[in-house]
């Protein structure tokens, strides 16, 4: 699934110091919009583009998560697939293969875009230099992974009065996977099986 795989020139020193001091307030203002939701629920629908923006991939479909760790990514037919994390371990179905992955759940943000949303907000800026704007109602998060082996070389948050609203992931040949949030809600309870996976009788399994 190409989204659960799928941010100086200092002059003078204090444009060194303006940057360290605006890169801190950025992690402190995400911190503060991510911990807002402890829970989130709603749709999505995701559109994947080349380089030169031409489509290659439109799929949409329902989300759960729950901080920290807990997603549930549930992609519609006709390309229906199933991306479930318990905290520990992620589960990706594809109903079409009958073929289950399992994996241990990589705990570095930039491997699992869901995992940004659900994770641990403490460790943001651990894994990404941030930058962010805002005007009106909306704000704009810049993030890019200090690590080298990433699925994406920048990835954008948009809230929308609060709001998770959209996403946007670029990889290193400029593929763009563009994420629209439909009728988000936050806080709100989510049973615990949403969280848990059983194998399908007669899937192979893949560990990995």
């Amino acid at each position: 699934m190409r989204l659960i795989r799928m941010l100086l020139v200092a002059v003078l020193g204090i444009s060194a110091l303006q940057a360290q001091a605006d890169d801190k307030a950025a992690v402190g203002r995400l911190t503060e919009m991510l911990n807002k939701a402890q829970t989130i629920t709603g749709r999505f629908s995701q559109l994947t583009l080349d380089g030169s923006g031409t489509q290659l991939q439109e799929t949409s479909g329902e989300l759960s998560l729950k901080r920290p760790g807990l997603f549930r990514w549930h992609t519609d037919a006709p390309m229906e697939q199933l991306l479930v994390s318990d905290g520990q371990k992620v589960w990706l179905y594809d109903p079409d293969l009958e073929q289950v992955t399992i994996q241990t759940l990589d705990q570095r943000l930039t491997h699992t875009p869901a995992l940004l949303l659900s994770g641990d907000v403490s460790k943001i800026a651990e894994n990404f230099e941030i930058t962010h704007k805002e005007g009106g109602d909306v704000v704009d998060f810049i993030l890019k992974p200090k690590a080298k082996d990433t699925l994406f070389d920048t990835l954008r948050l948009s809230f929308r009065n609060g709001v998770i609203n959209d996403m946007q992931l670029i990889d290193s040949v400029g593929q763009r996977t563009n994420i629209l949030f439909l009728g988000v809600k936050m806080n709100q309870a989510i049973d615990a099986a949403q969280f848990s996976f059983k194998i399908p009788e007669g899937a192979d399994v893949i560990q990995e």
